[in-house]
């Protein structure tokens, strides 16, 4: 983006958001202002107040690196180096997904039971449901898996970041992990929000989500390889009457309780996201 030397804080704004708009960034006014806001350092909501501030050549150099990476598609988030959910800021970047909306409304459902003290995330990658759910229940017990050391390095630190030091956490296949214990832990509560992308699906996925890990995205030739395993594989950890609750992809619910049901689930439910679409599957274990 060209700018003159001289230009007040609106007019970034406006020249940054038509920037965007034209290499097809969706809400581009939106990102030019969380991108200025952390190149000036200030809150999001207080350039409100400087539109008349003048900015100089030194805050507008990096401004203009961060709309040419976001132009080429690099995520926000990971301009940002964070990502906001459930009301926090959580560090965030290549090493594991970037933490999507909808599955704020898992952790929302996961919360919603009753006496579930001793829980499992299952493929924690960023770590934001096991340290959310540790964070509003403070009763509970939790545990989390996954395959990328990696990615559990960045949950690790955003537990750090959020002065967590009870998540217990594991490295490995799914629930491998528990079974070299002398006692594996019985559940009350198994989340879990695992890699459900049809792989020939994930060439055609959006510039930005081509900079998650394809480990984080690919579910298989039906996108439910890993799903389908971890049902058969949670019995022998969850208690009887503990709750599954999975993140699906679009059009996976009726496979996914027909698998749930082979393996003797009850009051298996599919749940929507806030845009209708059926994301979320719960079930209670015999």
């Amino acid at each position: 983006m060209t700018v003159p030397k001289s230009v007040s804080l609106l007019e970034v704004l406006q020249g940054g958001a038509d920037f965007l708009k034209k290499n097809q960034v969706e809400q581009p006014r939106l990102h030019v202002e969380h991108l200025l806001a952390h190149v000036l350092g200030i809150p999001r909501l207080e350039l409100y107040l400087q539109f008349d501030r003048l900015l100089s050549e030194k805050e507008l150099a990096p401004l203009r690196e961060y709309l040419r990476k976001r132009s080429k598609g690099i995520p926000l988030q990971h301009l940002l180096g964070t990502v906001d959910f459930f009301g926090r800021t959580f560090s965030c970047d290549l090493r594991a997904l970037i933490p999507r909306p909808e599955t704020e409304q898992l952790v929302e459902r996961a919360l919603s039971y009753k006496n579930r003290e001793q829980i499992l995330d299952v493929g924690t990658g960023s770590g934001v449901i096991a340290i959310t759910l540790a964070l509003e229940n403070k009763k509970a017990r939790v545990e989390a898996i996954d395959f990328s050391a990696e990615a559990l390095a960045l949950a690790q630190e955003n537990a750090q970041r959020h002065d967590l030091t009870n998540i217990i956490w594991h490295q490995g296949d799914l629930l491998e992990p528990l079974s070299q214990k002398k006692s594996p832990p019985a559940f009350d509560l198994i989340v879990a929000n695992l890699p459900y992308i049809p792989k020939e699906e994930i060439p055609t996925l959006s510039r930005e989500i081509s900079h998650d890990p394809v480990m984080a995205l690919d579910g298989g030739s039906d996108g439910l390889d890993l799903i389908k395993r971890l049902i058969e594989e949670v019995p022998a950890y969850l208690k009887s009457e503990g709750y599954l609750l999975l993140e699906i992809g679009k059009n996976q619910e009726e496979e996914v309780i027909h698998i749930l049901k082979k393996y003797d689930y009850h009051d298996i439910v599919a749940l929507p996201d806030y845009q209708g679409v059926l994301r979320f599957v719960e079930a209670v274990r015999m």
